[in-house]
């Protein structure tokens, strides 16, 4: 039988631009210098620094690799204890950059993101950090389709399903297909199995090849889902 848990912190989404396909096996947890991610240049105007943006979403999508959903997954307790040292310098960075009236919105979605698996590494204060991130990215870009999605599952990953809606539906409106799952699954997580199955077939429909998703179809078909509050 499939068991659903509400409020159950976990970061679903798959997020394209900084992750790739789930592998069956984590595997190891790459060594970084989160201080990397500034480069130090010299200029006639003397030194100019700049963001190595494709060593910061290597480190994205090697943390997302491990942990973007709940619970994380690593080979050994030190790659988990580098993980979470280096989100909460990364985290610290982007911090920084994001200081000022009109932070950038690509950086404000790394941050959601980073800040999400955070979240999930139990890290205090992550939830709050990737919230604040999304809200300030959507409200300078309110249609953007990956922010929607990304916010739209993070909230649905820490138990505010009904608060997640909107931003899925958006991000379904504005042609992220892949947000039909998570409507489906929040849908679900509320007792409203009709719509699961709505969304979770036009999902289908988009992924044929998705076998899980026939699997989850039956089971909720059958009566085979248990929707559980989890603890706390």
């Amino acid at each position: 039988m499939f068991m659903v848990e509400r409020a159950l912190p976990v970061l679903i989404f798959l997020l394209a631009a900084f992750v790739g396909a789930s592998p069956v096996q984590a595997g190891e947890y790459g060594s970084y210098d989160p201080k990397r991610i500034f480069v130090s240049s010299g200029t006639a105007a003397g030194q100019g620094h700049s963001l190595d943006m494709a060593y910061l979403d290597r480190m994205l999508n090697d943390l997302g690799t491990h942990a973007r959903n709940y619970p994380p997954r690593f080979d050994t307790p030190q790659d988990r204890e580098r993980a979470v040292r280096d989100v909460k310098m990364l985290s610290g960075l982007l911090d920084i950059l994001l200081e000022g009236p009109n932070p950038h919105p690509e950086l404000l979605s790394r941050a959601g993101f980073l800040n999400g698996i955070g979240h999930n590494l139990d890290i205090a204060g992550s939830a709050q950090k990737s919230d604040a991130a999304f809200r300030k990215l959507l409200a300078a870009v309110p249609d953007d389709p990956r922010g929607n999605y990304m916010f739209g599952t993070f909230l649905a990953g820490a138990g505010k399903q009904k608060e997640a809606l909107p931003y899925l539906e958006k991000a379904l409106a504005v042609g992220v297909t892949d947000a039909a799952y998570g409507l489906g699954m929040v849908h679900l997580t509320l007792g409203d199995k009709g719509k699961a199955l709505e969304y979770l077939h036009a999902y289908k429909k988009h992924n044929p090849n998705d076998g899980s998703v026939d699997t989850l179809i039956e089971a909720i078909r059958n009566g085979k889902v248990e929707v559980k509050r989890s603890p706390g």
